[in-house]
């Protein structure tokens, strides 16, 4: 596996979970939605990847949509809202991360990955 599959399997990963926290701060389109995610190359993705993740969070009732006329003569755009479900199952994620990053950098920094006192042939030295 080279460095792109493998950011692309973190990506596919964690782009829920960034989408819900954008949109729980405020209502988004999915365009706009795009654009931001372009700030960060990691989480850069395609409309073939977000319209998909926006069906199954509304399907799942995560979200809500509604759509909203423009001011500039485009067409309506349809407009996402996090759903009081999908606070609820984005604060069990929010925790879930926190668990996440506290291991992967408990993991780091341990030298080789070893716990504390385990030797490299895995007997412990306690």
């Amino acid at each position: 596996m080279d460095i792109e599959e493998w950011k692309s399997q973190i990506k596919r990963g964690t782009l829920e979970f960034c989408i819900l926290q954008m949109i729980d701060g405020q209502s988004l389109y999915g365009y706009e939605i795009i654009s931001r995610l372009e700030v960060w190359p990691i989480l850069a993705a395609r409309e073939s990847t977000i319209y998909p993740l926006l069906r199954r969070l509304l399907k799942e009732g995560f979200l809500s949509s509604y759509w909203q006329e423009t001011t500039e003569g485009l067409p309506p755009r349809k407009y996402y809202t996090i759903t009081e479900h999908g606070r609820a199952y984005l604060k069990a994620m929010s925790c879930e991360w926190e668990n996440l990053l506290a291991a992967v950098s408990a993991v780091k920094d341990t030298p080789c990955g070893r716990t504390k006192g385990e030797m490299i042939d895995g007997s412990d030295t306690d």
